[in-house]
């Protein structure tokens, strides 16, 4: 799913797409849309904010391409969410959840997981970490989210923190809008030229068809700016 949100005061809109072929297609005119509907430019804005990961390769590596073209564009800082974040806030939004698990599909027989604490704000209680999923070790009592659970549901059986998982949670730009909210008010961004995606998995080398959609992501998104 490709998704992208404009924050402005406490109100967040957000637009999605599912089962789209490149995020970079369908991204870039939902942003259109959403800065069209608002009535201003993108340079109006004071930051983009982007889903750092982890998550798939070539998924982060396009959304901080799209974010550095709108960056470098509109002459924008950039600031970084971590995408387990964002699924903790979500769960705790939609369930109420105050001891969080957040388990991702890192495929390859692995999960993304962290451990938060939601209490006046969401802060992390076990780092991100990349694990098969028995090595998935929360410390007491969590509610639990992510689709790491459906992708292992073999292999989580008989967990006490699986049992009513929410696996429909994953990361959106609506929760990533509001953590970046949170991050650039403390003074937390970085250049369009610094930006990185977060890999806990060691890559050694993009294929030709991965460098493709990193340069068409960050190309578009620099002249759509």
């Amino acid at each position: 799913m490709a998704s992208c949100a404009l924050l402005r005061g406490d109100r967040v809109v957000a637009r999605s797409s599912n089962g789209v072929r490149t995020h970079s297609a369908s991204v870039l005119p939902m942003i259109q849309e959403l800065l069209a509907e608002a009535g201003i430019a993108l340079a109006d804005c004071d930051a983009i904010a982007y889903g750092s990961g982890p998550g798939s390769f070539t998924g982060v590596r396009t959304a901080c391409g799209i974010a550095q073209g709108l960056g470098y564009g509109a002459n924008l800082p950039l600031v970084p969410v971590v995408t387990l974040d964002a699924m903790a806030l979500a769960c705790h939004q939609r369930h109420g959840a105050a001891d969080i698990l957040a388990v991702l599909d890192a495929r390859m027989g692995e999960v993304y997981w962290a451990q938060y604490r939601y209490e006046d704000g969401l802060r992390a209680v076990l780092p991100a970490a990349l694990t098969a999923p028995a090595g998935v070790a929360p410390q007491g009592a969590v509610t639990a989210c992510g689709n790491g659970f459906a992708a292992y549901a073999e292999a989580f059986a008989g967990q006490p923190f699986a049992a009513g998982a929410h696996a429909d949670v994953m990361p959106h730009a609506e929760q990533i809008a509001q953590l970046a909210r949170i991050a650039f008010a403390a003074g937390v961004s970085v250049k369009a030229a610094d930006a990185q995606p977060l890999y806990l998995r060691n890559k050694i080398a993009y294929t030709s068809a991965e460098r493709g959609v990193m340069n068409r992501a960050a190309a578009a998104a620099k002249a759509a700016a």
